[in-house]
């Protein structure tokens, strides 16, 4: 079995990634900037900072699969796009040095129209430079991801449950594929442990139901049970309703203004691209992906709307 190593082994997804190659027999090493915060079952933590480099060299020693899954969307005196260059840049670099054989990274989906936010090129910027960190690099483009633990299902969430009417933009039009939680670690396993990944691809994930925007606040309000009229918007107004947004739910606007700039197009699977059809990976439904997400949330959290 292999040594591997996930970056941002704090946040949300890397925490919910290690169990599943622990089962699998793996040893699994973490690389974070506050290694106190890492409450996966590790089976040893490596501090750094990937945006200096700090750490990085130790971190990827004797690595033969990498996890790339740092996103930085913090406000920083350059901006978040050099900032998530910088630690791509010195990731790839260190990994080379260490003769990493494959590294796997979670991106974003690419707009149809190629009209792309700084948000989603930022996504584009970093998969570009792993694709060259090793051998073998799977690049994951996905969609929101529909789990209890994801910051942005959170957001829409919390947006329903505090939101007496639900303002919707003229973005509300453009279509997307949400893709459930365990479809997107069932995917990061297959990519970082098969045996028959050679080269370098990228991959689009979603789940099998497209759906607008408008539709999707609309489906997680029915699923949440609660009655919040929508109210049309004729403008996208997003650097005033992100601000609003981010405050009626709790969030960094620095974080949700780059998000909602991301929704003036259609997010959608590339068939030519589709990774559940090359990984086996069977998908859950998009209505069942709620219900899920929700319940699970509710296992250690009231919902106040329910």
């Amino acid at each position: 079995m292999s040594l591997v190593l996930v970056t941002g082994a704090s946040g949300y997804v890397g925490a919910a990634i290690v169990p599943r190659l622990k089962a699998s027999g793996h040893t699994v090493r973490a690389f974070a900037r506050t290694p106190a915060k890492v409450v996966a079952p590790v089976d040893a933590i490596v501090a750094g900072d990937a945006v200096t480099g700090q750490g990085l060299e130790r971190a990827l020693d004797g690595v033969d699969v990498a996890y790339f899954l740092i996103h930085s969307m913090e406000k920083t005196t350059d901006g978040f796009d050099a900032t998530e260059a910088a630690a791509a840049t010195n990731f790839a670099r260190a990994a080379r040095a260490a003769g990493v054989r494959r590294v796997v990274y979670l991106g974003g989906l690419i707009p149809t129209d190629h009209a792309i936010s700084r948000h989603l090129g930022s996504r584009l910027a970093v998969e570009e430079i792993l694709l060259q960190s090793a051998p073998e690099a799977v690049a994951f483009r996905a969609s929101i991801v529909i789990g209890a633990g994801s910051r942005s299902f959170r957001f829409l969430v919390r947006l329903v449950e505090r939101s007496p009417i639900l303002p919707l933009p003229s973005w509300q039009q453009f279509r997307t594929q949400p893709i459930d939680e365990r479809d997107v670690l069932s995917l990061l396993h297959a990519a970082g442990t098969r045996t028959d990944v050679t080269g370098s691809h990228t991959y689009d994930i979603g789940g099998p139901d497209i759906v607008t925007y408008g539709e999707l606040i609309r489906r997680i309000r029915d699923h949440m049970l609660v009655h919040r009229p929508t109210l049309a918007l004729p403008l996208s107004v997003t650097p005033i309703a992100s601000k609003v947004a981010a405050a009626i739910a709790g969030e960094d606007p620095a974080l949700i203004e780059p998000l909602m700039e991301s929704l003036g197009s259609d997010l959608l699977v590339d068939p030519a691209h589709d990774a559940a059809g090359r990984f086996g990976v069977r998908l859950h439904r998009f209505d069942a992906s709620i219900e899920r997400a929700l319940r699970d949330w509710e296992a250690v959290e009231v919902l106040a709307a329910r």
